[in-house]
């Protein structure tokens, strides 16, 4: 078969402004905020320790070794702490923890267009639009909004991953040329969240050839043995140096606990039922779901009617449609499962989308995509009436970490903000409806950028004020207040990010009378890197910031701690040793508790 040949009536003006919208969308204001509680400070904590360091090795937060994640996410962030001047430009410390997941999400959404203009699909009359359209139909998904600007791997993964599979399709329509670059870019994404990659990669390609049945041919174009010797170079290193330093912990935590049990068993009380990931994907692609699922039915047809030929070689919208499949059967099969794991599946949702609607300036439109673009504005007019009604829903938000939280999103006007946004992206759905022209499902992502911008990067800051800042002001108190040597604690509600802006490491524990115990065992004998086992005579107290719940349980009352400060929920308590482990005794005598906190645990902090 001989190679196909791509478009050459590209426009050039299409990826600056995928490149601008994405900066917008993800990198505006990106450090104006904290970082959120509980699992971006552990990454962050991570990097900035690599940084300040020179362990670029082995993730470390709060003393002890995190291996859950590979190192790629933590070498970014560690380079992003590693700039000079830091504390000048970053001084929140969340532009360099936040950066890989916004600029992995932008060069995703590039990658997106480039791919889509160099091969426009069906028959796009103007594919530069569908192009741009393709790339904000994956970035104003929910799921990557939210993701793509929080300091975590999960977006990292979905780029790495998403720009790996466009160009193993790339490479396949263009006969093999360039078949390494895709199998460089999976060791990145290797690097980045472990086999999980190789496994996404590998089911979707292997779809892929079956539906096409064209399995031979996607064999020789893209050359596994080779490209799998490529993605091990690139990221087997790492693995096996790691484990030769750490050896056994290594080994049981990252692939027996957070891959293996992971697919096999439920951690963390992730429990999910089996169709989970349906109403996720739902949710994932609002308000154009509608257009998904016609996007997916039509890429899919010659599954059901074998009397059509297979589909185009070039059809980007059957292998997109394997691709969000590959991520449904694989995490449905998982025990374990989490909203985040649908992110993967984002981007290819947002090529449906785009491919379905492009067809709207084609003359007339055929019934099932009429009635999915219906259904898209039915959606819209929902959520602009719900965000209308908000007067009667968000006093109703009760949240005991936010508990000004109502009071305050209803005297913003925030909310009333993305009621217009919807209603504008409402109306503009409605006249397309009735006079369809290409481009119309640009012209509704145009509203709801205009959303992203207005309403909920300022809800954001909010939400950080509210809930966040309690936290960094009781981490400037422990600087204030703390004595040389002297231990510090974290009980009842437990923030990571308390360790992260105080720079010290913390003992956690619960609100529990069996919390109390532990903290009393734990200043005596636990030994991490920073923090040194010592008596009360050593040391004769420990600062502890407690939350106003836990502090009202009979066991932490009249303890003779003495108040030094307080802010929202917390208070910051010097509590002497000798009571603490008088207390302690007592509860352990009594048989109420027990020590639990030197068992095996798969995931401390």
């Amino acid at each position: 078969m001989p190679p196909a040949r791509p478009s050459r009536s590209g426009r050039p003006w299409v990826l600056p402004l995928t490149i601008a919208l994405g900066l917008l969308l993800f990198v505006a204001a990106l450090g104006g905020s904290g970082l959120v509680d509980e699992t971006p400070p552990l990454f962050a904590a991570a990097g900035r320790a690599m940084a300040e360091t020179g362990d670029w090795l082995t993730p470390r937060v709060n003393g002890l070794p995190r291996y859950d994640k590979p190192p790629l996410v933590y070498w970014l962030m560690a380079s992003g702490y590693a700039l000079p001047a830091r504390a000048f430009w970053d001084p929140l410390g969340t532009w360099a923890a936040r950066l890989p997941s916004a600029l992995s999400t932008v060069l995703l959404m590039a990658v997106i267009a480039a791919v889509l203009q160099r091969w426009p699909q069906g028959r796009a009359r103007h594919p530069a639009r569908t192009a741009l359209a393709a790339a904000l139909a994956f970035a104003l998904s929910p799921l990557v909004l939210l993701w793509g600007r929080i300091a975590v791997s999960d977006a990292l993964l979905s780029s790495m991953l998403g720009v790996s599979l466009l160009l193993f399709w790339q490479s396949y329509v263009e006969s093999g040329r360039r078949f390494w670059l895709p199998w460089l870019v999976l060791g990145l994404a290797v690097l980045t969240k472990g086999p999980v990659a190789l496994v996404l990669a590998g089911m979707t390609l292997l779809a892929f050839g079956l539906v096409q049945r064209d399995l031979p041919t996607l064999w020789r174009q893209l050359r596994p043995w080779r490209g799998l010797l490529i993605t091990a170079l690139v990221a087997l290193p790492w693995y096996v140096a790691e484990l030769a330093v750490e050896g056994q912990p290594f080994w049981d935590s990252f692939f027996g606990y957070h891959n293996f049990q992971r697919l096999t068993q439920v951690v963390n009380d992730h429990r999910q039922p089996w169709w989970f990931f349906l109403p996720v994907a739902v949710i994932a692609s609002l308000p154009f779901t509608p257009l998904l699922v016609h996007g997916l039915i039509t890429s899919l047809k010659p599954l059901w009617a074998p009397a059509l030929r297979s589909p185009p070689r070039r059809s980007l919208g059957t292998f997109a449609a394997c691709w969000l499949l590959a991520v449904f059967v694989l995490f449905t099969a998982a025990a374990t499962k989490l909203p985040s794991y649908w992110l993967p599946a984002t981007p290819a949702a947002g090529l449906l989308i785009a491919l379905s609607a492009q067809d709207l300036g084609t003359g007339r439109l055929k019934p099932a995509l009429a009635t999915a673009w219906l259904a898209s504005f039915g959606l819209l007019l929902a959520l602009s009436g719900v965000l209308w009604a908000s007067p009667r829903w968000v006093p109703l938000i009760q949240d005991p970490e936010m508990p000004q939280l109502p009071a305050e999103l209803m005297a913003s006007g925030y909310v009333l903000r993305a009621a217009v946004c919807f209603s504008v992206a409402s109306a503009l759905a409605l006249a397309l409806a009735l006079r369809p022209r290409s481009g119309g499902l640009l012209a509704v992502q145009g509203a709801l950028v205009a959303f992203q911008v207005t309403a909920l990067m300022p809800m954001w800051l909010l939400g950080d004020r509210v809930r966040q800042l309690p936290v960094r002001v009781m981490a400037t108190e422990v600087e204030r207040h703390i004595r040389p040597g002297e231990p510090l604690a974290m009980v009842g509600i437990m923030k990571p990010s308390l360790h992260f802006y105080s720079r010290r490491p913390v003992t956690f524990e619960g609100r529990s009378a069996g919390a109390l115990a532990n903290l009393s065992d734990r200043l005596h004998r636990e030994r991490r890197r920073g923090l040194e086992p010592s008596s009360p005579e050593e040391q004769p107290t420990v600062l502890m910031v407690i939350d106003a719940g836990t502090a009202d349980q009979q066991h932490w009352r009249d303890l003779g701690a003495e108040p030094l400060a307080s802010e929202g929920l917390y208070r910051l308590w010097r509590l002497p040793r000798t009571a603490l482990d008088e207390r302690a005794a007592d509860l352990l005598g009594s048989g109420a508790v027990t020590l639990t906190w030197n068992l095996p645990k798969d995931e401390r902090y």
